[in-house]
């Protein structure tokens, strides 16, 4: 049975929600505040959250935060009256996998949630390209049998390149699909957060696996002649 975790204040948006999954057989837990919520999955085992950023006590954007510090995966789709790119960009850049805006069609929710636990349960366990290793279940990368330490866009980003290993993947893809955006931000979070993902993962070994190619994006591997993704 699909454990959810509900943080919203607004109670009867939270009690239809709440109806809505217990129909569908989820068993869900409801948090009217953030404090409360953050509680709830700190000691918890759930399998997605769903999460309002205005809520009481701690803000939704405070509670993921916090989450993510504790390197917790749980799947988290934030629900929010803010309709703006800046708000969305926010939510996504602290560690939601998904955006959605009030009001919003019961329909797209359950889609939306059933996609992240659809997501969760195909994540492969493990991934190596040539002396690197990514293991899902654990969420430890290592190179040359060296921890290394990615944060949580870090470890996504990296994932995504390998399993891409020897493809081009472009800037549009990596929106798409680590930041899952349906739209250009007109930021270089892309590239800055690449910078940073070379600097652990390259740069203090002697051949680099991350290379750009000018143009087209980026590609995984050692160096050698990428094939088009």
């Amino acid at each position: 049975m699909p454990h959810l975790l509900l943080i919203e204040d607004d109670k009867q948006l939270a009690e239809s929600i709440v109806a809505l999954f217990e129909e569908d057989g989820f068993d869900v837990d409801h948090a009217s505040d953030g404090a409360l919520g953050l509680d709830f999955a700190i000691n918890n085992t759930y399998h997605v959250a769903i999460v309002d950023i205005m809520v009481p006590k701690l803000s939704g954007l405070e509670v993921i935060q916090a989450l993510r510090r504790r390197r917790d995966q749980l799947p988290i789709l934030i629900l929010s009256a803010l309709d703006h790119i800046e708000s969305r960009v926010e939510g996504l850049k602290t560690g939601a996998d998904d955006y959605l805006v009030k009001p919003f069609s019961i329909a797209e929710l359950k889609a939306r949630i059933f996609a992240l636990l659809r997501r969760a349960d195909q994540s492969p366990r493990d991934l190596q390209v040539a002396d690197l290793s990514l293991n899902y279940a654990t969420r430890e990368v290592t190179r040359q049998g060296e921890l290394i330490e990615l944060q949580n866009r870090e470890f996504e980003l990296l994932s995504f390149l390998m399993e891409h290993q020897g493809q081009i993947v472009s800037k549009k893809m990596i929106i798409r699909d680590v930041w899952h955006f349906n739209f250009d931000p007109q930021t270089n979070i892309v590239e800055a957060r690449m910078s940073k993902l070379r600097d652990k993962i390259d740069r203090p070994f002697e051949t680099p696996l991350i290379q750009t190619i000018r143009g087209a994006g980026y590609v995984l591997g050692p160096p050698s002649e990428p094939k088009s993704s």
